[in-house]
């Protein structure tokens, strides 16, 4: 499984999630398995998307295409995001147990 890591600012969180969650099932067509949001705790619309992807080539493809500039654009997306592919590599998981 391929990580996609994203940053960015948008101009207003509730629009923007509007619009991130219409495309759910555009996103899962092109590769996506699942996603999870952070907020930046001093900056509510800093955000930081976290991503398991399908595969390396299907996120770049995803990631280049003019489809999601737009759809970043009209969702209020400020600037050009910071986008990485990561590939894990070690995962260490405790319990309430340790």
């Amino acid at each position: 499984m391929i990580h996609v890591l994203i940053r960015h600012e948008v101009a207003d969180y509730t629009a923007w999630k509007a619009v991130f969650d219409s495309n759910l099932d555009w996103r899962h067509k092109r590769g996506e398995r699942s996603c999870r949001i952070f907020r930046s705790v001093e900056k509510a619309n800093d955000l930081t998307l976290f991503f398991e992807w399908e595969s390396p080539e299907t996120a770049r493809a995803f990631l280049a295409s003019a489809e999601l500039a737009s759809k970043m654009a009209a969702a209020g997306v400020k600037g050009a995001p910071r986008i990485e592919i990561l590939s894990e590599v070690h995962t260490l998981r405790r319990s309430s147990a340790d």
